[in-house]
């Protein structure tokens, strides 16, 4: 029995553990001791215990935010020249003020990640402005706060996501201070959407 522990105290050994950590008493507290279980390398599924955060790439993060932020600030536009009630161009150019700051503050972040963000809508984002801009009257009204309820809960998750898992400590403040913003304006197209004409933009 000696000499079974002696062997496994020079198993733990040769792996540079201590050992306490190489070895594990058997089921039953009797037999000689047998080694603790290591997880599987190769296998990411052995190690269950394992906390495990979602990958976050800042970079992507910083112009995907910065060319939702430009669409913002263009179909906020749209809304004050096309809108048919007062609430929907108002709320149209709040889009277009608090998305020009926030632009300029993802800019600076940016710049500090050395990370080039675009200045100008891509093809795809500009035909969701040019589609957008074929419609006026209600049906504009309708079809604007339709896209930015989606928009604005994706946004959120999003900025939620970095917020909580980026990798950057500059980069995830700026996303929770942008974020009580995306919610204020998800819950003012809300309003909108069900026929409000009248609602607080400092909400």
């Amino acid at each position: 029995m000696q000499h079974s522990v002696f062997v496994w105290i020079l198993a733990g050994a040769s792996l540079g553990l201590q050992p306490g950590l190489a070895l594990a008493q058997r089921p039953g507290g009797g037999g000689a001791p047998m080694p603790a279980p290591r997880p599987d390398m190769n296998n990411p599924n052995s190690q269950p215990d394992m906390e495990r955060s979602p990958r976050v790439d800042d970079r992507q993060f910083l112009k995907d935010a910065a060319m939702g932020g430009l669409l913002q600030v263009a179909l906020g536009k749209l809304a004050v020249e096309k809108g048919s009630s007062d609430a929907v161009k108002q709320f149209g150019q709040k889009l277009i003020d608090d998305h020009t700051k926030v632009n300029d503050e993802l800019k600076q972040a940016a710049a500090a990640g050395s990370v080039a963000v675009p200045d100008a809508l891509d093809s795809k984002h500009q035909s969701r402005v040019d589609k957008l801009a074929k419609l006026s009257g209600a049906e504009f009204d309708k079809a604007y706060l339709k896209d930015q309820i989606k928009d604005h809960q994706q946004d959120i998750r999003e900025f939620q996501r970095e917020a909580e898992y980026g990798m950057q400590p500059q980069v995830k403040s700026l996303a929770s201070k942008i974020l009580p913003i995306l919610q204020q304006h998800l819950e003012l197209a809300k309003d909108l959407s069900k026929g409000k004409t009248t609602v607080s933009m400092n909400k």
